[in-house]
């Protein structure tokens, strides 16, 4: 690394490259898309050349272990995230991993393990992609609720439905660490957590199957510590065909956000409390760019991670017991 630009391999020429670092990258001076590898050489290919990527690999291994290449990006299915994390985080490699972190919460501890050692050993930065998190809007929500205008927290609901009506995709194969609660639901524990401070527990989930232990739609209630509540909801096939959003109740006003997630598209929020209602409207600048901006700060200069593996494995443990309040297996068990 030359101290001043971070060169990434992806592992995988996956749908969600593009928007999630090909693009970000092009526009920002301190990241490089080098190098990208998938199980089809001619498919990697034809990605490199539409993409502008200058070099292609015919193994992940290539890309792990080639020694240009200062951070992996895995966009691969949810069931290899922790195989390649460890295996890039033993080539020395730092490593931004698409969400959720791994398939269950063992599988995040003994990432977090390693992690936590390669940053103590070579100062190796993980991330977990969380990219809304990186967004002034994920900052300005948590601001909201922390500063006391809407008093005592009572209450919080997050949503993110939306539909995937293509039955073979991915996302819907339980060996490959599929599942609405993993693809979406992710998301909406995470916010939860987010807004509510605290780590909660899981008092009640309920699922819609596409087959067995493979989720298109999951609703689960949350309690945490402190005696507030919380309530989740992801789809990715059901008649709640595109909601996103997330709502905070206090016993002295309430906030609105629609498009917590993705807030370039158009967000606003809204706030009421003390008898009168504002609204504002984040930044339209990507998440994506937020969330690379802070990856190479960090692996650059040492700065701050907002979604570390500690994290992930905090989520993925609510995840987990969400399946099992649900009746159902969690991921890769």
């Amino acid at each position: 690394m030359s101290g001043t630009t971070v060169r990434f391999g992806i592992l995988g020429a996956a749908r969600i490259a593009p928007a999630a670092l090909i693009r970000p990258a092009a526009r920002n001076p301190e990241a490089v898309v080098d190098l990208v590898a998938a199980r089809d050489r001619r498919r990697a290919t034809a990605f490199a050349g539409r993409h502008g990527i200058p070099r292609v690999a015919d193994r992940y291994e290539a890309v792990v272990c080639d020694r240009a290449v200062d951070a992996v990006y895995i966009p691969l299915p949810n069931s290899l995230h922790a195989h390649w994390t460890l295996a890039a985080l033993e080539a020395g490699k730092h490593v931004l991993c698409e969400k959720p972190f791994t398939s269950n919460a063992e599988e995040a501890h003994t990432v977090a393990a390693a992690a936590s050692r390669a940053a103590a050993d070579a100062g190796l930065v993980v991330v977990e992609a969380f990219h809304y998190r990186y967004h002034p809007l994920a900052r300005r929500m948590r601001e909201i609720v922390d500063n006391g205008e809407l008093g005592r927290l009572r209450h919080i609901e997050a949503w993110m439905c939306a539909p995937i009506p293509d039955k073979s995709d991915i996302r819907y194969r339980y060996d490959l660490g599929g599942g609405a609660m993993m693809d979406m639901g992710c998301y909406v524990v995470h916010m939860a957590r987010l807004l509510g401070g605290e780590e909660p527990e899981v008092r009640s989930a309920a699922a819609k199957l596409h087959a067995p232990d493979v989720d298109r739609a999951l609703s689960a209630e949350l309690q945490f510590p402190s005696g507030h509540t919380a309530s989740v909801h992801c789809s990715m096939w059901s008649s709640s065909v595109l909601h996103l959003a997330a709502r905070v109740i206090g016993d002295d006003g309430e906030l609105r956000v629609a498009n917590p997630i993705a807030p370039q598209y158009a967000s606003w929020l809204t706030v009421r409390s003390g008898g009168g209602r504002r609204a504002e409207f984040p930044a339209r600048r990507p998440t994506y760019a937020y969330q690379l901006d802070a990856f190479c700060d960090a692996v650059l200069r040492g700065g701050p991670v907002l979604t570390p593996p500690e994290d992930a494995v905090a989520n993925m443990a609510v995840i987990d017991a969400v399946y099992r309040a649900a009746n159902m297996r969690p991921r890769g068990t």
